[in-house]
């Protein structure tokens, strides 16, 4: 009978060792298999060169292998040995999921608009692309964004980042909004942008722009679905002094649309920095604008 139960207890001992390593090895096919999974859906993420989506699956990957840490992204060190159109190009090139065409309708509000694309700040949140279709899309963009209050306003909000940097620049001189008082002159929605288009051109004007044909209109009314103030990224302002302009160029804050003297964007570069992306200075009428380099 002892050796009945010797017997038991040995096969028994060898059974659970024999499960435990059949456990232990699905546990691990199972981590393997996710893995390559994860792997494989980078590795399209990347052919595809669709960044943000590139970002989300190879965190993925990460948080499957080693303790995450804070993602942040890096500001580039430009080469000024390039043009300053392909150092441009290069600042810009991991905010959106393609560069348009020159030529094209996209690259046009690239010209025009582009210049926040810059900004590596990593509480920014930049579009994947230069001009919204609807205003779903918009509305899609802006429930993602971190928004802040403009001091001194009452309905007055940006990204919390622009807007902390704004009243930087308010903390050191008065600087008040176009209007005075409206929030048009903040962010605004699609309908609004709609709204100034049609105050000041019309469905033949965006056929000249979609076309190349008619340019300046830029610089007084963005079209439907392409204003930096969608973004959270742009205000109207009254400024009128060399002190208010220091101010704001101080805190990352310039006129980068050209004919717009109230337009300020948010780059959140300093002055001296502006070169290194391949910015060129301009200067109509006393007004000194920052202009992409397409």
């Amino acid at each position: 009978m002892k050796r009945f139960w010797k017997k038991t207890a040995f096969f028994t001992i060898i059974a659970l060792i024999v499960f435990s390593l059949v456990a232990s090895s699905g546990t691990k096919n199972k981590i393997l298999s996710q893995d390559i999974r994860y792997s494989e859906n980078c590795i399209l993420a990347g052919s595809l060169n669709k960044q943000q989506q590139l970002n989300q699956v190879c965190t993925s990957t990460l948080n499957n292998t080693i303790t995450p840490t804070p993602q942040t992204t890096p500001t580039p060190i430009p080469n000024l040995n390039l043009t300053n159109k392909e150092r441009f190009l290069a600042a810009i090139t991991d905010k959106l999921l393609a560069i348009p065409q020159p030529g094209t309708y996209e690259y046009i509000l690239l010209r025009a608009y582009g210049a926040a694309f810059v900004n590596h700040n990593p509480e920014v949140q930049l579009p994947y692309k230069v001009v919204f279709g609807d205003e779903k899309e918009t509305k899609d963009f802006q429930s993602t964004l971190s928004m802040g209050k403009v001091n001194g306003t009452n309905n007055c909000y940006l990204q919390k980042a622009a807007a902390e940097a704004l009243n930087q620049a308010k903390a050191q001189v008065n600087i008040p909004l176009k209007s005075g008082y409206g929030d048009s002159d903040c962010t605004r929605t699609f309908t609004t942008n709609l709204r100034f288009w049609r105050k000041y051109a019309n469905n033949k004007t965006l056929a000249r722009v979609q076309q190349g044909q008619e340019t300046k209109i830029l610089g007084t009314v963005a079209p439907p679905g392409s204003s930096q103030h969608l973004w959270g990224l742009a205000i109207d302002l009254r400024v009128a002094s060399e002190a208010q302009r220091e101010a704001l160029n101080q805190n990352g804050w310039f006129r980068t649309v050209e004919y717009d003297i109230p337009h300020w964007t948010y780059i959140g570069h300093p002055l001296d920095r502006l070169d290194e992306f391949g910015f060129e200075n301009k200067v109509i009428g006393g007004i000194s604008y920052w202009l992409t380099p397409l």
